[in-house]
């Protein structure tokens, strides 16, 4: 109700704006914020098990991504995105992904090809269709294999050529089968692999901590992580149900790939039902390439076939319009 300017009388307003109609205080740098603190675990972990040198390659890995932001914005004519915390965020994902011993160049490279070519040149933050570290990962498996899957045995702080085999490469040979690592090491880490991948601990504690904040929900990481379960127990080695769920879960990127970069928000699906199925398709597909690919890791390939087919899952499990029919 308001006073009329004419003649004093008072008269009904109705005012009408464009949806939505619900606004949340939650902003783009505090969720990066969140997702930052969350990976603090995964990163001190990867810094006990093989050395402060683990750090010169996070820290080269964030800095490169946050020049690369800064540079590409201003040459493409767009407001500066870097207070947004984002290139940060895909920073430290890509290089928690690489192995301890990896130059300091790879890791900058990772860095710009995943922000300049996957994320920028696709219209920024909220338009990229896969995920920019685990589409660096990959770009970066492609070209430089040898670099990229050069392991060490967790204390070798020397970081030499000495390699140890990932539990996944050992699982995938019956030779050195007795050789694989107990459930404890798994758990605590004490395993060759990615940086920021073998402490099933430190990834737990962040995933825990993201779900309190409400930064990412479960159905995600639980029908990732619960299909994979199932399926390697089910399709076993030796005949059906004979497989060792706990050694797949434990094992590898999984828990790095399913708390952390399968529930992205840009790359993965918005509908509930979207999330469930998108779960499960990252997992069949990791189960696959484990089991019967020649690569002993499936996650991160995993993930980015999913992204793909993550607007295709939207389409298809849109809720029920109210009132009427489904949405076509």
């Amino acid at each position: 109700m308001t006073d009329s300017a004419a003649g004093g009388k008072r008269q009904d307003l109705l005012v009408v704006s464009a949806p939505p109609h619900l606004f949340s205080p939650t902003r783009t740098d505090r969720l990066m914020q969140d997702v930052l603190i969350a990976l603090v675990p995964a990163t001190l972990a990867g810094i006990n098990l093989f050395g402060p040198r683990v750090l010169a390659v996070a820290a080269t890995a964030v800095i490169a991504a946050i020049a690369a932001e800064a540079v590409t914005r201003r040459l493409l004519g767009r407001p500066s995105s870097v207070g947004d915390f984002s290139a940060a965020v895909t920073g430290l994902l890509l290089a928690l992904n690489l192995p301890p011993g990896a130059p300091l160049w790879l890791a900058a490279l990772g860095s710009a090809f995943a922000i300049v070519v996957v994320k920028q040149l696709f219209g920024g933050l909220g338009s990229n269709f896969l995920n920019p570290a685990l589409a660096a990962r990959a770009f970066l498996v492609a070209a430089w294999p040898g670099l990229m899957t050069t392991w060490v045995k967790p204390g070798d702080w020397t970081l030499e050529a000495m390699t140890g085999a990932t539990p996944l490469a050992i699982l995938q040979d019956p030779e050195i089968l007795q050789r694989f690592p107990s459930y404890a090491e798994l758990f605590w880490g004490w395993i060759p692999g990615a940086i920021g991948e073998t402490s099933a601990v430190a990834l737990l504690l962040g995933a825990a901590y993201l779900i309190w904040r409400k930064v990412i929900r479960w159905p995600i990481p639980a029908c990732f992580v619960g299909t994979v379960a199932v399926l390697t127990w089910v399709l076993g080695p030796e005949g059906l149900f004979t497989g060792d769920p706990l050694a797949h879960v434990l094992s590898g990127g999984l828990l790095l790939g399913a708390c952390f970069m399968a529930t992205d928000y840009v790359s993965s699906p918005v509908t509930p039902a979207g999330h469930v199925w998108f779960g499960v398709g990252c997992g069949l597909l990791t189960v696959l390439i484990r089991l019967y690919g020649g690569y002993p890791e499936g996650v991160s390939f995993s993930i980015l076939i999913m992204n793909m087919a993550a607007p295709l899952l939207d389409r298809y499990t849109v809720p029920t319009q109210f009132g009427g029919g489904r949405a076509r």
